[in-house]
């Protein structure tokens, strides 16, 4: 970014079936790691495989059609209409359809099985006629989680998903999350280490665009030079928790 290498020399494989978090200082590339492997940006070398398929030259929704799917694509839930409609929005899109907003109430009635299992599968059943606009932050990530279900991911990526939330909520959302991981494979970007360490089976560390550590929570946790980058951070008036 104008002189700016983001993101250098960056080698990550990410297991299957596993909870793998990405975490690190801020300005430490994390986003800029899942912008590239989601196609909202070129990598300028390098090479992006998954599932044994290159998709480096991909489009987004092509990405997305693969399976790899991230929680922002279709987070922005609508407002004026119920979790249930959203849900709804979502598998029609899933479905190939097209977004027929002008005959919702007709085109959304065949999704709301689908819709209801899936608002039950995140804790909602009891908000599925409440307006999005309408719903606590925290049900309204659930909801956004929810949506990203109907799209049907193998690999969910998960952009910082307790960000703005209260203790109550991180707790039922990172409990949704690990819940959800079951058959699924999740990358999440995550500054609460309370959470990382719960739910998470592998951590790699980025500091200033490039790979400091990789292991388990006690492995990364322990390491000398992770450990400096984050009191340096501190020191530099960055957050506390990293």
């Amino acid at each position: 970014f104008a002189g700016f290498t983001a993101v250098s020399d960056v080698s990550l494989r990410v297991r299957r079936h596993t909870i793998h978090a990405l975490i690190g200082p801020n300005g430490a590339g994390k986003t800029t790691c899942f912008n590239l492997l989601t196609k909202f940006l070129e990598p300028t070398r390098g090479a992006i495989r998954y599932e044994g398929r290159e998709i480096t030259r991909s489009k987004p929704a092509d990405v997305a059609r693969l399976g790899l799917v991230r929680s922002f694509q279709i987070s922005a839930v609508f407002p004026q209409f119920t979790a249930l409609e959203n849900v709804g929005i979502a598998l029609q899109r899933a479905r190939g359809d097209s977004f027929d907003f002008w005959r919702s109430d007709r085109t959304l009635r065949q999704y709301d099985s689908r819709a209801r299992a899936l608002l039950e599968e995140v804790g909602l059943t009891e908000w599925a006629e409440t307006r999005a606009g309408e719903m606590p932050y925290g049900r309204k990530r659930a909801l956004e989680i929810a949506a990203t279900l109907a799209l049907e991911p193998q690999m969910m990526l998960l952009d910082e998903p307790m960000a703005g939330m209260g203790h109550e909520d991180i707790d039922r959302i990172a409990e949704l999350i690990k819940r959800v991981a079951q058959g699924r494979t999740v990358l999440m970007v995550e500054h609460n280490l309370n959470v990382v360490a719960r739910i998470c089976d592998r951590l790699t560390v980025l500091t200033r665009g490039k790979v400091l550590a990789e292991g388990d929570y006690a492995e990364v946790s322990a390491n000398p030079a992770v450990q400096e980058a984050y009191l340096g951070a501190q020191a530099a008036g960055g957050p506390a928790h990293g």
